[in-house]
């Protein structure tokens, strides 16, 4: 027999009563019922029931055993009878009575439970988190993350894909992080940086005459946390095809993401074809560029109605309605409730109407509204008996975060909102250009990406009316990649650089190899990264990424179980050339 098991513990059936096992495994709960002693093996594949009787060895060494130790058991399969099947177990029909017990690791006492999903703090659980993947939905979150890689990789080799790998150690690229950089030891003062994302190689990897090209690729982001957003580190599933356009590239994506869902999904319905939303539609209808399409609900702009009004709260505003139908049977505190949830997103209040069995308008600013305004409303915004609309005024990027957040909200709480469901979108046209604080032109969105209208809409339009082939994948709120046609000409990208504000030279410097590359005959091309972590955290149904990823960073960007990040000895730091300077504490 092997030295530590002929099973699993997920492997035994009734088919093996009387049959002598070994198994090993991990003391997951021990319960003592009229002097015999239950215990539960686990190990990666399931639970086996064990039973030992007062009086024998096997009793009295797991009787003093601490839950976590590690043993090896030799025993009989015995049928537990068909009043004591636990239905709830593969192995539930059987049992194994031990008659030999080995401890193979012994276990400290616990921080805390393993068996149960008690309220144990994050900063405790990655502290110890060899021990929370022990947990049972911690470790179907990770194994359904292997699934689902194994399914990307499988995919998109059948679509024709080819997997490649891209470095780690390179240069520093505008990607709009800052990077994690790496001090050159034989180059004194000179830094590689970590990859924000395998973008300029990828691209030369098409330059170089491959057509189709994928990787699981690690990502270095030097940012701050959030729930869908690891610190640090993230995978993503870097895509890239020549010869394209837009279309070509949302085909096989679009497939494969539809295929994963339906397939690790959980039954949960998978809307197709994906709609596609140009980007300032979105922000219209939505009040966001990732829009939960769950919520049915709509967002109207209706500024024009009351462009010179007497109303003031709304007089020279940016004005968006949200009409929600069926609220009749509503009560105040639904209206209340909204209000103040506008209020914690940064709103000065939420202002409301219902409309009544006779078409007219009541509620807070009810009184306000001249005819004109109620009929105009009333034939914008299809209103009928049993609606109510709220309102949401001020700046145009303020309103759309309050009132697409309100949106959701109204829709949940409305009970117009789709449950059990994956609603895709992409999110396309996005503009090439913005105005940051300071009011300087930069880039809105990919760099690399090539503007609709090439070099003629750079020299003759206004750069925040110029669109960039540009698109999001969003799925039920969340954002999970963002992808480009690209810019593969050089004196397209040159002057795409230099309305932003770089000049030629420093072009022609930071980005030496895309260029040289360029001007050797590129083909067209463009791609698409999908972020692994989210998409396993939707399948999961998990409301933060750090539950589907091993061995995540905390909100601080530490790594609490290893130590991380760590201090150097001044024999390294002279090694590399560096000198630490800490700020003053203030």
């Amino acid at each position: 027999m092997h030295r530590y098991r002929s099973h699993t513990c997920g492997e035994l059936r009734a088919s093996d009563v009387g049959t002598g096992v070994r198994l090993s495994g991990w003391l997951h709960n021990r319960r003592d019922l009229g002097g015999i002693l239950f215990i539960d093996l686990r190990d990666h594949y399931g639970i086996t029931q064990l039973v030992a009787r007062p009086g024998t060895p096997a009793y009295e060494a797991l009787d003093r055993l601490s839950k976590e130790t590690v043993v090896r058991v030799d025993g009989k399969v015995v049928s537990r009878g068909t009043e004591n099947v636990n239905p709830e177990l593969p192995t539930g029909e059987v049992e194994v009575e031990v008659g030999e017990v080995e401890v193979l690791g012994a276990a400290a006492p616990l921080p805390f439970t393993i068996n149960t999903e008690d309220g144990v703090n994050e900063e405790r659980r990655l502290e110890y988190r060899f021990l929370d993947l022990r947990r049972e939905r911690m470790h179907r979150n990770i194994m359904l993350r292997t699934a689902v890689i194994a399914a990307m990789r499988h995919k998109m080799a059948a679509m024709g894909f080819n997997e490649m790998a891209t470095p780690i150690l390179s240069a520093t690229s505008p990607e709009g992080a800052r990077d994690y950089v790496v001090p050159s030891r034989v180059h004194p003062g000179r830094f590689y940086a970590l990859p924000q994302a395998p973008q300029q190689f990828k691209q030369l990897l098409m330059i170089s005459g491959f057509d189709r090209y994928f990787q699981i690729a690690p990502c270095f982001r030097d940012e701050d946390a959030r729930a869908d957003r690891s610190p640090g580190e993230f995978y993503q599933l870097d895509v890239e095809m020549s010869f394209v356009e837009q279309e070509d590239v949302f085909q096989p994506i679009e497939r494969l993401m539809t295929e994963l869902f339906e397939e690790f999904g959980g039954g949960r319905h998978v809307t197709s074809p994906f709609p596609r939303i140009p980007f300032r539609e979105a922000m219209l209808k939505y009040g966001s560029d990732k829009p939960d399409l769950r919520a049915q609900l709509e967002l109207v702009d209706i500024t024009d109605v009351f462009e010179g009004s007497q109303f003031k709260a709304f007089a020279g505003k940016h004005v968006r309605a949200l009409p929600v139908p069926a609220v009749q049977d509503q009560p105040r505190k639904f209206f209340d409730q909204l209000g103040e949830y506008a209020i914690s997103l940064g709103a000065k209040g939420l202002a409301w109407v219902r409309v009544t069995e006779d078409g007219s308008l009541t509620g807070p600013i009810a009184k306000f509204l001249t005819e004109d305004d109620v009929a105009e409303l009333t034939k914008r915004l299809s209103l009928a008996a049993g609606h109510a609309v709220f309102f949401g005024a001020g700046e145009f990027d303020e309103v759309s975060k309050i009132m697409g957040a309100v949106r959701v909200e109204a829709a949940r709480r409305a009970g117009h909102f789709e449950q059990d469901v994956f609603r895709f979108c992409w999110i396309v046209d996005f503009p090439m250009y913005e105005k940051d604080e300071d009011g300087k032109i930069d880039f809105s969105h990919n760099p690399f990406s090539m503007p609709q209208g090439g070099l003629e809409a750079l020299q003759t339009q206004d750069p925040l009316d110029i669109l960039g082939w540009q698109y999001d994948i969003v799925c039920n709120g969340v954002e999970l990649s963002s992808g480009a046609i690209r810019n593969h000409e050089p004196e397209i990208m040159l002057k795409a650089f230099e309305i932003a504000g770089y000049d030629r030279e420093t072009v022609e410097e930071k980005f030496a190899g895309m260029l040289r590359a360029f001007r050797f005959g590129a083909p067209p091309h463009g791609g698409i990264a999908p972020g692994v972590d989210r998409i396993v955290m939707l399948l999961a149904d998990e409301p933060n990424i750090r539950e589907t990823i091993a061995f995540p960073l905390n909100g601080n960007a530490q790594d609490l179980m290893m130590g991380a990040p760590t201090e150097l000895d001044e024999a390294r730091l002279k090694e590399l050339h560096l000198t630490v300077r800490k700020p003053q504490p203030k």
